[in-house]
């Protein structure tokens, strides 16, 4: 059963939930933009079934997870450092920490081994491109500034539903998922989600840089994915030297959409030769 943790950090608490396993090699799984911790329980049993370790964590200001104290703690780079004290506090345990970030949670993770890339044994970018967002999610997120400028969270929360629902592919939550899923959005710093959706925005391509690092890296992504599309997502792959995986039947968010194959790509690349 997965336990709730809790970092101490310079910035602040940390909530984590962590898969149990004990010295063996770490996974660090980072959410994006609105995410939580939570975003990977799906993955966290098989992973630790596997052998691996999962700590995964609210970025600082979601869910469970301390608010900063400025708007300059939600910058990427702020939240990056965050990312590296708890890596030296889990490297130290562990000596090999592999680390993913999902969506906004990649640009962080980017960013972190940018910084100190000898912390981390390899890089999974999962649904995280290159750039600044695009497609669907950037309207979605356009939209959304100007109604949680005007509104608040709850005007927000309301208006993400109702673009949702108009989606002909909308499928209603369970009602314990939908009131979980309610409850954490308002748990969220109103102001980092502002500044969050301002680095989606305005995020630099960085994929040479990153390159240039020469650490092993997977693109992972949904064959439908409607944040960066899935031929930037390749193309940053090819860019990078990196292992692609797609993976059929999701958008956003495999490792929820698909789980099984999102996993058995993970674990090719963190066990396989």
């Amino acid at each position: 059963m997965p336990q709730q943790l809790r970092f101490d950090l310079p910035s602040g608490p940390i909530a984590a939930l962590d898969n149990g396993v004990r010295d063996a090699p770490t996974v660090l799984l980072v959410p994006g933009y609105t995410g939580s911790k939570e975003d990977f329980q799906p993955l966290l049993r098989p992973l630790a079934a596997a052998g691996l370790r999962a700590v995964a964590i609210d970025q600082r200001g979601q869910y469970q997870s301390a608010w900063a104290r400025t708007e300059a703690g939600y910058r990427v780079s702020a939240l990056a450092a965050d990312l590296l004290a708890l890596a030296e506090s889990l490297s130290a345990e562990v000596g090999s920490l592999h680390l993913l970030g999902h969506s906004f949670g990649g640009l962080v993770a980017r960013d972190a081994v940018l910084n100190r890339s000898e912390l981390f044994t390899d890089l999974v970018l999962m649904s995280s491109g290159p750039a600044a967002i695009s497609g669907n999610r950037r309207v979605l997120l356009d939209s959304g500034e100007r109604v949680l400028a005007e509104g608040g969270m709850h005007r927000l929360w309301e208006h993400i539903e109702e673009r949702a629902q108009a989606d002909p592919r909308y499928l209603r939550p369970a009602p314990a998922l939908r009131a979980f899923l309610y409850e954490r959005f308002l748990a969220t710093d109103p102001v980092g989600l502002r500044v969050m959706g301002t680095a989606l925005r305005e995020e630099a391509d960085r994929t040479e840089e990153l390159a240039g690092v020469g650490m092993r890296i997977l693109v992972l992504y949904g064959e439908q994915d409607d944040a960066w599309p899935p031929d930037v997502q390749a193309d940053m792959a090819g860019r990078l030297a990196a292992r692609a995986a797609v993976i059929s039947g999701a958008a956003h968010s495999p490792a929820v959409e698909n789980t099984a194959g999102t996993l058995s790509a993970l674990l090719d690349f963190w066990l396989g030769s």
